[in-house]
């Protein structure tokens, strides 16, 4: 009698227990779902920052006819962007590494698409700098930011990947975005491409406000934490590594459509093609990188997919004025240009990773020291007249970028020299 009155009050005959169980079920639930698409999230704001950051190179003559300025002075939009994007990315890395990585980084997406919506309504071009320059400013946080996130939702096993796949949202915004900011532009003008961002923009906001998990910290940035990555140096060689690459990439890319207008006559639809080919086949590069850098090593990945960098750009160089053999070669340059910055970020996080944000947010910033210097030299020689010049000067880059990551080969451990 007595244990049955203990069971009859220990049910709940409501089936409230039963019902609480289901709660605790389905928050676990939840919260597995968050953290399954929360790098996907991430992602998707690399494609808005992608987007953000690229859409003038899609639009040039659209800016330049629009704005009443000269196609290299549209291309300043770019340059002066990518110096803010360089000088900003450590700065801000340490003004904000206190901060809870959710907010950090739905902030930053708002000012973004807040920024690109006010782009589409600037009467001019001095406007539409000031604006660019404050949009780049809060935007340079994103992509490190979200890198070193990644290092907080995932195994250990499973940070190379999961940072290659955040990286594809840049992928996205050249496969994807950047075509249809071209598409757009030819068609409705430069300002209905700009409200295209804005609203995807505002969608990815609320996407990762969703499925991003609160309570991420991460390590705090100081004076010491530069001095330290400073005095590394493997993280001196591809911070190296990354500005080379960048800076032979932007010699051309900034100037691509106008380049393949002049040199081989092609309208805006055949140029829309060929950012689509440079798009597309970016993310087939990155979604091989992603699988196999796990079995690979980063280091071997970044040999191959460098290679295929060296190839494309040099074949540009040598092919320029064949609209066909250009559009190859962009292709075979489309393999290797995210999947190169992915694994740069993948060994970054292994060679020092207390401090992934931080060098992340290096290697973001002379990224963009390589978007400057690239997109300054390609418009001299643009506004010269240099145009077959720009493939082998960028070439050149690249070439020395690649021997580079050659020499920064990891040791072999004595255990693995022992395994063998």
């Amino acid at each position: 009698m007595k244990r049955r009155r203990r069971e009859r009050k220990g049910r709940d005959p409501a089936g409230g227990h039963a019902f609480r169980c289901s709660c605790i079920e389905l928050a676990v639930c939840y919260q597995r779902r968050v953290k399954r698409f929360a790098p996907t999230a991430l992602m998707l704001g690399n494609t808005v920052t992608g987007c953000s950051v690229m859409a003038p190179a899609g639009m040039l003559a659209e800016l330049s006819g629009g704005l009443g300025v000269t196609i290299h002075a549209a291309g300043l939009l770019i340059t002066f962007g990518a110096i803010v994007l360089c000088v900003g990315s450590p700065v801000t890395a340490w003004l904000t590494s206190r901060i809870e990585r959710r907010t950090l980084l739905t902030v930053t997406l708002l000012v973004l698409a807040l920024t690109n919506a006010v782009s589409a309504v600037a009467p001019d071009y001095a406007s539409l700098l000031i604006i660019r320059l404050v949009m780049l400013a809060i935007g340079v946080l994103y992509t490190p930011q979200a890198a070193g996130t990644a290092a907080l939702i995932v195994p250990v096993e499973k940070r190379g990947s999961t940072i290659a796949y955040i990286f594809l949202g840049w992928s996205l915004a050249a496969a994807v975005g950047l075509p249809l900011i071209t598409f757009i532009a030819s068609r409705y003008g430069f300002r209905t491409a700009y409200g295209a961002v804005a609203l995807t923009g505002f969608i990815s906001v609320a996407l990762l406000w969703w499925r991003l998990p609160g309570g991420l910290q991460g390590v705090p940035v100081d004076l010491r934490t530069w001095l330290d990555l400073g005095r590394n140096r493997m993280i001196v060689l591809l911070l190296a590594i990354t500005t080379l690459q960048m800076s032979g990439q932007f010699v051309v890319f900034t100037f691509m459509g106008p380049l393949l207008a002049k040199l081989t006559g092609a309208s805006s639809d055949a140029i829309g093609i060929v950012f689509a080919l440079y798009g597309i086949c970016g993310f087939v590069g990155i979604m091989i990188a992603t699988r196999i850098v796990d079995t690979w090593g980063a280091w071997r990945t970044s040999v191959l997919f460098t290679g295929l960098l060296l190839a494309g750009v040099a074949g540009w160089a040598v092919s320029a004025g064949v609209y066909g053999l250009m559009a190859v070669s962009v292709a075979l340059w489309g393999l290797g240009f995210a999947s190169t910055n992915s694994m740069q970020q993948v060994r970054l996080v292994a060679a020092a990773p207390p401090f992934a944000s931080a060098s992340v947010s290096l290697n973001t910033s002379v990224l963009y020291v390589g978007q400057a210097v690239g997109s300054a030299i390609g418009g001299l020689l643009f506004a010269r007249e240099w145009l077959h010049s720009a493939g082998y000067v960028a070439a050149a880059f690249v070439a020395v970028a690649l021997t580079i990551v050659i020499i920064t080969r990891p040791r072999r451990t004595a255990r693995a020299v022992a395994a063998e």
